[in-house]
């Protein structure tokens, strides 16, 4: 993943996601999705921009099938807003950044 797009997957999402300190987006994808690779540029951007306050990062449906199954991604890309290791917002298909950025945004506050 490029700059600040964390790479989760079934051996570090407990620790990187469910456990983390701060609200984590993660972005449900795919490598052969078309929309999913539209949303590569804006969610570099959140990662970049939210540096420090959120953890921003993409999970590939393909590899990780059961964490795909336990959150019931039925269509990529769909994204999930986790904060104090609970899913508290979701989205599905390319959204623009402020819609996503404002999903975040009481979660940042209180964090």
């Amino acid at each position: 993943m490029a700059g600040n797009v964390l790479e989760f997957n079934e051996s570090n999402f407990e620790s990187e996601v469910l456990n983390s300190p701060v609200p984590v987006l993660v972005d449900f994808w795919a490598t052969w999705c078309g929309p999913c690779k539209m949303l590569i540029p804006t969610i570099e951007a959140l990662a970049n921009e939210m540096q420090g306050k959120a953890r921003i990062g993409k999970l590939d449906t393909d590899v990780s099938r059961k964490l795909a199954v336990q959150y019931r991604i039925d269509a990529v890309p769909t994204m999930i807003v986790f904060h104090n290791g609970q899913p508290v917002q979701r989205m599905m298909g390319v959204q623009p950044k402020e819609k996503i950025a404002s999903a975040l945004a009481p979660y940042v506050d209180a964090a």
